[in-house]
């Protein structure tokens, strides 16, 4: 009854336009207070406290940073050219390499909304002036950002594993295949709607040409060296990668590319600083909500109710992926990871799924939850840079979600996807 209780107040306080880390904060002391627990102000100031605490979460800030450096500095500029000379002759050319721009470009920032913010507006002009449906182009862009938080780095695994411990190293090695499995989802559908609908296919530049993009965007393509060799290597952690990867993309944008002016970069940090305080807020208030849930015994109740149901570890993953979905049409997927985890942690066990797995499924449901009304915030990104209705842009999306959802579904009963490749850095 407890948990039916907090689940109404949380999502009741977030539709009328509370902010997350409000409602979670309200919705905790309040049922406490209603409970009967007068003295949970000091337990609320130490958790919230602890919440921010962790080293590994110094990397989220780092990481957008680096992004919204990436983004202004023109090596998203030297990204997007290099891809375009590779496959810009594909069927459905440019949404083609909005997708392969997209890979290369998450195994450096980890966030859906820079890429979709950044990298996008560039996919977006290019794809308009060379003749695009408009809405086509707004529905790539915020389908393929989407990758950027499954291919390592993610800032989604980073707050993952600092709730569950789990080896960063270890969930990055899992978004590899889940991610390229994406890629290949979106570009299939890419491909279905841009013959049926005939859009423009560049010309095949000849390998000379090619060479000459890939020689200007090797300086940007070493992020992605130094970021995942770094942390392989074992020369540093990720929240170190983090920090190289800002100083080496303030090198690349002020020293190499020289398109970082001082007034710029004091822009990039103030938009960093505040969207980091956003993310790290809520994680924060999140530890106090997870202690709340422990304490009442949350999860127990989601166990009990769900084995009511059924008993059949498929059907219970069923149901996790069900809950998981429809909670990411409400609540930021930083919200859902830091919510859900420590109440589906129990099932997990009670299934034997690996921790690793079920980080996996959790970030892609919610990737999902990125393209999904009334919450889906590359949604709202792509929107307010490209002006189309946010209701005709969800459904301009929705062969890319089905793409996704179709991955989710492979990564939950065929674990070998998420778990082969973390096994080589045991």
């Amino acid at each position: 009854m407890v948990a039916l209780i907090v689940c109404v107040i949380l999502v009741g306080l977030m539709l009328v336009g509370v902010p997350v880390a409000i409602a979670m904060g309200i919705t905790s002391e309040a049922v406490f207070a209603a409970l009967g627990f007068s003295r949970i102000l000091p337990v609320m100031a130490q958790r919230i406290y602890n919440g921010t605490t962790g080293f590994t979460l110094l990397a989220i800030p780092f990481f957008i940073l680096a992004g919204n450096l990436m983004n202004t500095g023109g090596i998203t500029d030297r990204i997007f050219n290099f891809a375009k000379a590779m496959v810009g002759h594909w069927p459905g050319g440019l949404g083609q390499v909005n997708i392969f721009s997209s890979v290369i470009f998450s195994g450096m920032s980890g966030a859906a909304v820079a890429d979709a913010a950044g990298l996008g507006m560039i996919e977006m002009k290019a794809m308009d002036d060379a003749g695009y449906d408009h809405t086509f182009s707004a529905s790539i862009t915020a389908a393929s950002s989407t990758i950027g938080p499954v291919i390592p780095p993610s800032i989604p695994f980073v707050v993952y594993s600092s709730v569950t411990s789990v080896s960063v190293a270890k969930l990055f090695a899992a978004g590899f295949a889940p991610g390229l499995l994406m890629a290949i989802a979106m570009a299939v559908a890419v491909y279905i709607t841009s013959k049926r609908k005939g859009f423009p296919v560049s010309e095949r530049m000849p390998w000379k040409l090619r060479w000459k993009y890939f020689v200007d965007a090797i300086p940007s393509l070493f992020t992605v060296v130094i970021i995942i060799g770094g942390i392989w290597g074992g020369l540093f952690t990720a929240t170190e990668a983090a920090i190289v990867a800002t100083f080496y993309a303030l090198f690349l944008s002020g020293v190499v590319y020289r398109q970082l002016t001082f007034k710029r970069l004091i822009s990039i940090i103030y938009d960093s600083i505040i969207t980091s305080c956003k993310t790290l807020f809520i994680i924060a208030v999140a530890n106090f909500l997870a202690y709340f849930m422990i304490h009442q015994k949350i999860p127990n109740q989601v166990i009990e109710g769900l084995l009511t149901l059924s008993s059949n570890p498929n059907v219970l993953i069923a149901l996790i992926l069900f809950i998981l979905i429809v909670l990411g049409m409400f609540l930021e997927g930083t919200a859902v990871i830091l919510i859900a985890t420590p109440i589906f942690l129990p099932v997990i066990d009670m299934i034997g799924m690996d921790y690793v797995q079920f980080g996996v499924i959790m970030i892609l449901a919610s990737m999902i939850g990125l393209l999904t009304p009334p919450v889906g915030m590359s949604l709202y990104a792509v929107s307010s840079i490209t002006d189309v209705p946010l209701m005709k842009l969800s459904k301009g999306v929705l062969p890319y979600v089905i793409g996704i959802f179709l991955v989710l579904l492979l990564c939950s009963y065929w674990p070998p996807i998420s778990t082969v490749l973390p096994r080589f850095l045991a």
